[in-house]
């Protein structure tokens, strides 16, 4: 048992706690944001604390006591603790932008009261999706975080951001009900939701059942992910809401419906039965997503529509179905968390300076805000994957992991991919030239950038650059955590183990006529793998 098991559970019941209070002290702005800080300051802290730790193999915590598969486990393996960190770091620097620009428009414009608790709700939901054990607290995760982007989504309560908002609802509501529906069917044929005796017993049921399965989860995660066709909600819901909510929901909440896809067709489902379909999928997101980034005359829609179709990059990743591939597709998520963020939080300043984001009223930027204009240059170069940047390595890996496959379609995936990437580049010099460098229809407005929100934009662009002078160090933990993804025996032994943990109460006690509930030997592990993983909690 290693003495830092307790870091696990702090990502979420650190924001919950901070909620709790801010919630109390909502006559109290000041100690609001003060709150709010520190928390998500201490989640950064955390999460780089756990991304060491996870190194050396998977840190599993059981929740009460309760050991798996009866009790709910939180596991920080690599991946977890990868997004996890990654995700802090955004949703830190966010919040820094938000206060600022609540302090220069005035309390009266900016909530704050609703806006504080509703905020650390949403990175707790999100880091709970990130460590959750299990089917269920997957969903608990994500029905947290979803609650919470309801409220942020409409906050003003404009016209416009209910009516997006509502579509917005709908469609979560659609994937919840998908997902809880594939929950359900996953226990009443294997008896259990925990993913790693899930990973043991999906393999022993008849394999259609397990197709069935497969599909219904991957289309609840499809549709959060906002994959092709499942993304049409996507462009009209996120633009009209507020720039710093915009710019988490973009670059975190589609990340969270990646990482389950990720997760579950890694550890659960490992037959690639679904991997022409994910291949084919990619290949229409990144396409189809960057020819509506192509036609759009709004750069807020235009980023919406790049969102879109740099998912189809990770699913590429993930369809492959190989250690290049998903260690690719994993750097490729940390990066674009990052980039897609900052965009938005640039366009933020955009409006802000040129009094609206549309093309057709933008112009002279780079004149009258030069520094604007460097801000906003830096990330779109990354997003297109120019050299040297982070994107340019993400690409090139998923490249190299397409070749190495050879097949006739992942050829295709690496034709797709380069074009969509040219395509990429033509949509952001197009809003480069028109926002920046063409003369304005009209005088633009009078208008000071305010320091408080320039400078947490200007730290997420500086954490931008970083992940291209660090790219070689953390391209190397992406294929690790790839490498122990592909050997899921290294998360079962963690989360079951063979030291007694969890030996399967609720499977002796509710035991499944279609199920071998012989326990199954854990498999062998590498010597760098994990499987020396620090876990806590004894049998239940």
């Amino acid at each position: 048992m290693s003495e830092y098991t307790w870091l696990v559970p702090l990502p979420v019941v650190m924001p919950l706690f901070a909620a709790g209070l801010t919630l109390a002290l909502y006559r109290h702005p000041r100690a609001q944001r003060v709150i709010s800080v520190v928390a998500l300051s201490l989640m950064v802290a955390v999460g780089v604390g756990l991304l060491f730790l996870a190194d050396s193999g998977p840190v599993v915590v059981d929740i009460g006591g309760w050991a798996a598969p009866v009790g709910i486990d939180l596991v920080a393996d690599r991946l977890s603790s990868l997004m996890l960190t990654v995700s802090s770091v955004v949703m830190l620097c966010v919040l820094l932008y938000s206060l600022g620009q609540g302090i220069t428009d005035g309390d009266e414009a900016a909530p704050v009261s609703i806006y504080h608790p509703t905020y650390l709700v949403l990175a707790a939901g999100v880091s709970n999706a990130f460590l959750a054990g299990d089917l269920f607290n997957l969903y608990v995760g994500f029905e947290i975080l979803l609650a919470a982007s309801y409220v942020l989504l409409t906050l003003g309560g404009t016209g416009e951001r209910i009516r997006a908002g509502s579509i917005y609802v709908i469609v979560a509501l659609l994937s919840s009900i998908i997902f809880l529906v594939a929950i359900a069917l996953v226990y009443a044929a294997t008896g259990t939701v925990n993913m790693a005796q899930l990973a043991q017993r999906l393999p022993e049921i008849d394999p259609g059942v397990a197709l069935v399965l497969q599909l219904l989860l991957l289309l609840a995660f499809g549709i959060k992910a906002a994959i092709f066709p499942l993304s049409a909600w996507l462009p009209d819901s996120y633009p009209t809401a507020p720039a710093p909510v915009t710019a988490v929901f973009a670059g975190l909440l589609t990340k969270v419906g990646v990482y389950a896809i990720m997760r579950t067709q890694t550890l659960l489902f490992t037959d690639g039965r679904l991997d022409t379909l994910l291949m084919w999928l990619a290949l229409a997101t990144m396409v189809i997503g960057i020819l509506g980034a192509v036609a759009q005359n709004d750069i807020k829609r235009l980023l919406s529509f790049t969102l879109v179709s740099h998912i189809g990059y990770m699913l590429f990743g993930i369809a492959l179905a190989s250690q290049a591939g998903l260690g690719a597709s994993i750097f490729y998520v940390a990066h674009h968390i990052t980039v897609q963020t900052t965009l938005f939080l640039v366009v933020g300043l955009v409006e802000r300076r040129g009094g609206s984001t549309s093309l057709e009223r933008l112009g002279g930027l780079a004149k009258i805000a030069p520094g604007l204009a460097i801000l906003f240059f830096i990330p779109a170069m990354n997003l297109a994957g120019i050299p040297p940047l982070s994107g340019f390595l993400g690409k090139v890996g998923l490249l190299e992991a397409g070749v190495e496959q050879g097949t006739a379609l992942a050829y295709t995936l690496v034709v797709g991919s380069v074009v969509t990437s040219l395509l990429t580049l033509y949509a952001i010099v197009k809003a480069w030239n028109k926002a920046f460098w063409q003369t304005p229809p009209e005088p633009l407005p009078e208008a000071t950038l305010p320091r408080t929100m320039v400078g947490p934009t200007t730290a997420l662009v500086a954490v931008g650059l970083l992940l291209t002078v660090v790219a070689g160090p953390l391209y190397g933990y992406a294929d690790r955590a790839a490498a122990t993804m592909q050997d899921n025996s290294n998360y079962i032994d963690a989360v079951l183990g063979e030291d007694g943990r969890g030996e399967g109460d609720s499977t002796d006690s509710v035991p499944n006529p279609g199920i071998d509930n012989t326990p199954v030997p854990s498999q062998s592990s590498s010597p760098d793998d994990g499987s020396t993983g620090t876990t806590d909690g004894g049998d239940s």
